[in-house]
């Protein structure tokens, strides 16, 4: 059995009769995880497949909701398939090898378009990720910068590539890795070379910004990879 696709078909099925609409609360992963019989990875996952496609928003110290911009004449059969196919086909090295192939080379567009919004944004995803009291808070808001990032491109196909990577980092072998491999002194790194990333792109220094960029990918795929 399935149980990843158990979940999703079950939260989707309460999104399509409209029992789950705009802004509601759903249940939390441990809640999930106990009704379904299922593993927290495997919630975590599914939430964060979910979230990729607009369907729900996560907020920390808050909870789990259905995204206000979720319109469900949207919701297509093909959507959780496609998820699912993805998620489980990328392994951590090839995912590490798509962003360092992707990320420096759109600094030049984050530059050229971001706003002062869009730096303040970048700024207040460090600040959270350096109050995260835990590990997990800490992936959520590293990953949630890095997606910021991103959309600062203000490039649509820039931001449907990066929902791609959002959602293998979700995938569970990607999980394990950074469980692992996240230690407080590589942390401690992560954050400083963060703040480096957006200071340079807040500066909008191109050369310093691409090399700042690189050079953290870098540090993390040998932290996960050893190479």
């Amino acid at each position: 059995m399935d149980h990843a696709a158990v979940l999703r078909d079950a939260i989707l099925g309460k999104l399509k009769s409209g029992e789950w609409r705009q802004g509601h609360r759903i249940a939390t992963e441990r809640q999930l995880s106990e009704s379904f019989g299922i593993g927290r990875s495997t919630v975590r996952r599914v939430l964060a497949q979910l979230k990729v496609a607009g369907v729900i928003t996560q907020t920390v110290g808050s909870g789990t909701y259905v995204s206000e911009a979720f319109d469900p004449a949207t919701l297509g059969e093909g959507i959780p398939s496609d998820l699912a196919s993805i998620s489980g086909s990328v392994s951590p090295a090839e995912l590490m090898e798509a962003r360092l192939a992707i990320e420096p080379s759109i600094v030049e567009m984050i530059i050229r378009n971001a706003s002062q919004n869009d730096f303040a944004k970048m700024a207040q995803c460090c600040d959270k990720a350096e109050a995260a009291a835990s590990m997990e808070e800490f992936e959520i808001w590293d990953g949630q910068l890095h997606a910021t990032i991103a959309l600062a491109a203000h490039n649509s196909l820039v931001t449907n590539i990066f929902q791609l990577i959002n959602q293998a980092r979700a995938q569970d072998d990607w999980g394990a890795l950074k469980r692992h491999s996240l230690s407080t002194e590589r942390r401690l790194s992560y954050q400083i070379e963060h703040r480096q990333i957006v200071g340079a792109l807040t500066d909008r220094d191109l050369v310093r910004a691409t090399a700042c960029v690189r050079d953290h990918l870098l540090h993390v795929r040998r932290n996960l990879l050893g190479s």
